[in-house]
């Protein structure tokens, strides 16, 4: 069996028992595809690409894509790739032990996210229609509700547009959110974001109705009554964030970060900020620890008499 073959089982494999999403696979097949070419490109001609996929065979593949000037974190990305098509291929009977096992990781400094002020979170929520630019009254309930909602439970940009409408419990002032690898979890959003919610959705439910599309399941759409895309939504954020923040790098992933930020920086506990954030390891949250420790210190040097 060629690699190609045993690479679309493994993306089979992905899809319907992790249950990784189009775009994830997508990504899976595209680094694979490039390790795949390159064992086949390199070394001496007498040798099958399964020969090369040894350990110096991978490392020299990294240093392939090191020295072309590709990021840390992409180079990562694709040797995340090639271990778990290994892994995947001494499951199947393939290999007998997986090469990439063996080749460390290279070590990606961390950057400290972009969060908003209080006061600037706040502005960006007045100025609510603002962002699209458009005077339909639809359309601005429709970017209240989306900033209040990033904001209130920091939710991912394709977690916001894949929500449905039956996923939104008033009662219980909670979603039902779908993350990363299709797993679910209930994340709760505040009184602020309900308001928002329930003047978009009456405007929504009569729009659809006028255009005889009542039965759309999606919680946010676009004009012509579907599901809104993340696109549109991105480019309405971003332009709001840009008049209330000089910050570089917004977008609406910085409404997720300012989430967290600010329930850390009022006592909340980091694993429930781990959870509410749908983050599968505490470490990937305690990068908030810090920008919040840096401001605690600063703020302790400045004012205390012995510091």
């Amino acid at each position: 069996m060629t690699m190609e073959e045993l690479l679309a089982r493994f993306l089979t494999y992905l899809g319907k028992q992790k249950r990784y999403s189009p775009h994830t696979l997508e990504a899976y097949d595209r680094d694979l595809r490039q390790f795949i070419a390159y064992l086949r490109a390199v070394g001496d001609a007498r040798c099958s690409e399964w020969e090369r996929f040894t350990r110096s065979g991978i490392r020299g593949y990294l240093y392939t894509l090191t020295t072309s000037g590709l990021v840390k974190k992409s180079v990562a990305r694709k040797l995340a790739s090639v271990k778990s098509f290994g892994k995947f291929l001494v499951r199947e009977g393939v290999m007998e032990r997986n090469p990439a096992a063996e080749v460390k990781t290279p070590r990606i400094d961390k950057k400290e996210p972009v969060f908003l002020s209080v006061r600037e979170a706040e502005r960006s929520m007045e100025l609510f229609g603002a962002g699209s630019g458009d005077h339909d009254h639809l359309l601005a309930a429709r970017f209240k509700a989306v900033l209040e909602l990033f904001y209130g439970s920091g939710i991912r940009l394709s977690e916001l547009t894949g929500l449905d409408l039956d996923a939104v419990d008033f009662h219980n002032l909670v979603i039902r959110v779908l993350g990363k690898g299709s797993k679910e979890r209930i994340v709760p959003f505040g009184r602020m974001a309900a308001a928002a919610l329930k003047e978009y959705i009456s405007l929504r439910n009569g729009r659809l109705a006028e255009k005889g599309h009542a039965d759309e399941p999606a919680l946010f759409i676009n004009r012509s009554g579907g599901r809104l895309g993340n696109r549109q939504v991105e480019k309405d954020v971003t332009r709001c964030l840009r008049m209330v923040s000089d910050k570089e790098h917004l977008s609406p992933h910085v409404l997720r970060h300012t989430f967290a930020t600010h329930l850390l920086d009022n006592g909340a506990d980091l694993r429930a900020v781990q959870e509410l954030l749908g983050h599968s390891s505490l470490s990937t949250t305690q990068l908030y620890t810090h920008v919040t420790m840096d401001r605690l210190t600063k703020a302790y040097r400045q004012a205390h008499p012995r510091a």
